[in-house]
């Protein structure tokens, strides 16, 4: 029988999406961490056409590395009007990962000259929870809806936060405060699934 965990780590270097679990998920009585401490942790290559296939790469694989309760997390903007992308390729949209600048400015322009509902979009959050064998236990999905603006509004969030209008708050997720940030968002409402069982885990 595996020991009850202490530790969960988040299969990322990404300190703000450490910072946004951390809000979610930091009330449940064990130590939420990213990959900084494990400097050796791999790269794992996201060679998933979905953001369901990528979450559960990093659960699957760095797991077992690690010894310890792993959550994959993939996630990324679908455009309809630009056939779902960015999509499972959002962090790199415009070739070096985790460009925010350069992604956002992409974005704008593949949607120069389109308005109205050619501007909507939404967010979408894949999580997958992997025992410290690798074993996947648990996978959940959030998605949120909202409108692409053709100039940032805020500087709060990141990725394609300060372009992704929540309509009924006409409020960018760049403006909004994290409270409300996290009970409209994709990644809440992923990890809002996923918290009874990490509870039950945890007990």
């Amino acid at each position: 029988m595996l020991d009850t965990p202490r530790k969960l780590v988040l299969g990322s270097r990404n300190k703000k999406k450490l910072g946004e679990l951390l809000d979610l998920l930091g009330d449940l009585g064990f130590e939420l961490t990213n990959l900084e401490p494990y400097p050796n942790a791999p790269e794992v290559d996201e060679t998933g056409d979905t953001f369901e296939a990528n979450a559960r790469l990093k659960a699957e694989q760095l797991a077992p590395i690690l010894g310890e309760w792993v959550l994959g997390e993939d996630s990324g903007l679908c455009v309809p009007a630009l056939g779902g992308a960015p999509g499972v390729y959002s962090a790199r949209y415009a070739g070096e990962h985790g460009n925010d600048a350069a992604n956002n400015a992409k974005l704008l322009k593949e949607l120069a000259g389109k308005t109205g509902d050619e501007r909507a979009a939404y967010y979408v959050s894949c999580s997958a929870l992997a025992d410290p064998t690798g074993k996947i236990v648990a996978v959940v999905e959030g998605r949120c809806w909202g409108r692409v603006l053709e100039e940032p509004r805020g500087s709060g969030g990141f990725g394609y936060d300060p372009l992704f209008l929540i309509p009924e708050y006409q409020r960018t997720f760049g403006e909004l405060s994290s409270t409300v940030k996290h009970a409209l968002s994709h990644r809440g409402k992923g990890i809002a699934k996923l918290r009874p069982v990490i509870r039950r885990i945890a007990s």
